[in-house]
């Protein structure tokens, strides 16, 4: 019954095949199965049923993941606010009124106050490079 409510609160197909797996346990329960044949069911049948209906009921219904808007931010330039050094896991940047983790495509070390421009975005960080020398005049 819980992961029923918990899918009708996010429809996002995360919680139904739990749904069912519990279904097949209840049966298995009634049955008088032991305990453990019940849990076989349940991982069993929430499993299989991940593995094989989800990507087919994401296309029908047309479940899809929502898009940031982070990709934007590919090619803009960031301000450093806290020394970028892969070698000791340090750097932020600031970029527009975020900050975010940074690192170095190359393991420079990059000081603070440096701009650098944003290459790719994994999650919460930024992989940064240094700018060409005519990019940075044309920033100051």
């Amino acid at each position: 019954m819980v992961s029923i409510v918990a899918e009708l609160a996010t429809q996002q197909l995360v919680c139904i095949w739990f749904a069912a797996g519990s279904l097949g346990a209840l049966i298995t329960a009634a049955a008088n199965a032991s305990w453990t044949v019940q849990l076989i069911v349940f991982v069993a049948l929430s499993v299989l049923l991940l593995i094989f209906t989800r990507p087919i009921l994401r296309k029908v219904l047309g479940f899809e993941f929502k898009d940031t808007n982070a990709k934007l931010d590919i090619g803009k330039t960031a301000v450093v606010i806290q020394e970028i050094d892969s070698i000791k896991g340090t750097g932020r940047v600031r970029l527009g009124d975020s900050e975010w983790i940074a690192v170095a495509e190359s393991e420079l070390v990059v000081p603070v106050g440096t701009t650098v421009r944003v290459d790719k975005i994994d999650g919460a960080k930024l992989f940064v490079s240094l700018l060409p020398e005519k990019e940075t005049e044309n920033i100051k």
